[in-house]
């Protein structure tokens, strides 16, 4: 759909609701909804939020340490673009539509540290050499059966998975869920975020969702949308969604893989066009498994997403590359123009716009760097001493990331600052928090 498009929607009667938004730091999608009318006569042309929504934490509180907003400057406006590209429907609201914006400061130059901007970025970069990237997503979460209002006022305790028993591949007791999940499928389609197939996951009530590949920015607008959407629609039918890393320590975590490919002219530049992966190829992956963990906090942001990263959980814990071997970080996977590589270190918790730029950046480095991959794992890589570890906790990877000269050549001072200081800040946070698990260990006995 065009702006023309929708103005006549408008007019029409046929939208009365526009949702004018952009992703936050934790890929919320954040903003306001406009009439039909205004937005047709005013905001079509762009509209202001606070600075503060790039420096609060998740619960929305206002945080200290940022040079991009603060108390002392008063916490003004950035403007709000839209991004014409992203209008669509959303089916499951009544007369609604939706444009996704880019965050530019008063002069009209983009916030750099918004993650938008951070994914334009390498986008920009790459296409100087005159090449694009291929990207797609596997997001993983769990479903309830109880509401999110229920989940909340009984302190997201007793929640009740939507299957009894593990479900990975089953198509029978996914059938339970299928009110939800075909309704999903069918509403995003329709939404212009098109999905391959849906299957039931390792963990009981654990789903995953393919995307077509796209774009990166076209790929990560789709991702974030997705994660809203069908929460919104688990909402509507009384259930509940998590894309938490390791929503328990007893269950299998959720993942977020990610698949890319480069191309030039209509050409996979991975592919040498007889067997397998070309010098490109090579490189690009040399350049991830080089540079992926000290990138760390771009693909795992909370504190809990590390505790997905344990031995034999299907999450990875060290660096290496394999054909086709799910204990390693990178799996290579396709043929010919599907030839891609597949990251299994992102969390369902990752932040797409971040985790691309990360992958992309890393990668072009090994190109830059003339880099190669190395041989190919065989074995067990969890049981592997010898092969360099991730990042076990949000304040190592925050430090890795501080240190990576790579990101500051890529990203530059400011957006390696910024998301260093926020990390840093969640950990903050969380090591001032009693938790449950102090109090069952040490209220009587200690």
């Amino acid at each position: 759909m065009n702006l023309q498009t929708l103005l006549t929607k408008i007019k029409r009667g046929e939208i009365d609701t526009v949702i004018v938004a952009f992703p936050d730091v934790f890929g919320r999608l954040v903003g306001k909804r406009c009439t039909g009318e205004f937005f047709r006569k005013h905001a079509q042309h762009g509209t202001h939020g606070c600075s503060y929504l790039l420096t609060v934490n998740i619960e929305m509180d206002p945080l200290d340490g940022f040079q991009l907003a603060n108390w002392d400057k008063g916490f003004g406006d950035f403007e709000m673009r839209p991004d014409f590209s992203t209008l669509r429907v959303l089916p499951w609201q009544t007369g609604t539509a939706l444009v996704i914006c880019d965050s530019l400061q008063a002069d009209g130059k983009r916030v750099a540290e918004a993650p938008r901007s951070v994914l334009r970025q390498q986008i920009d970069a790459l296409a100087k050499k005159g090449m694009t990237a291929a990207v797609a997503s596997e997001l993983e979460f769990f479903l309830f059966n109880q509401s999110y209002h229920d989940a909340f006022t009984g302190d997201y305790r007793n929640l009740t998975p939507s299957s009894d028993y593990r479900i990975d591949y089953h198509t029978m007791q996914p059938t339970r869920d299928e009110a939800l999940m075909r309704v999903a499928r069918n509403s995003m389609a329709a939404a212009r975020v098109p999905i391959e197939s849906s299957k039931g996951e390792w963990g009981r009530g654990q789903h995953e969702i393919n995307f077509v590949y796209d774009a990166p920015l076209a790929m990560a607008d789709m991702h974030v949308l997705f994660k809203q959407g069908i929460k919104e629609i688990a909402a509507q039918q009384g259930k509940a969604i998590t894309f938490m890393a390791k929503p328990w320590h007893t269950e299998v975590g959720s993942s977020c893989h990610i698949h890319i490919s480069l191309w030039r002219g209509g050409k996979n530049l991975f592919w040498d066009g007889k067997s397998g992966g070309s010098k490109c190829f090579r490189q690009f992956l040399g350049g991830l498994m080089k540079y992926a963990p000290e990138l760390g906090c771009l693909f795992a942001p909370t504190i809990n997403s590390y505790k997905r990263y344990q031995s034999a959980s299907w999450a990875p814990t060290k660096m290496a590359w394999s054909g086709d071997n799910r204990t390693v970080g990178f799996r290579v996977v396709g043929h010919g123009n599907s030839f891609r590589i597949e990251n299994r270190m992102p969390g369902a918790d990752a932040n797409p716009y971040l985790a691309f730029a990360a992958m992309m950046a890393a990668g072009m480095a090994g190109v830059e760097e003339q880099l190669d991959c190395g041989p190919e794992y065989v074995g067990n890589a969890y049981m592997d001493a010898k092969l360099p570890a991730l990042p076990t906790t949000l304040r190592e990877a925050a430090d890795r990331l501080d240190r990576s000269k790579l990101a500051r050549k890529a990203l530059g001072d400011r957006v390696v600052d910024f998301y260093v200081h926020t990390a840093r800040l969640e950990v903050q946070a969380f090591e001032s928090a009693v938790t449950d698990w102090e109090r069952r260990r040490y209220f009587e006995q200690i």
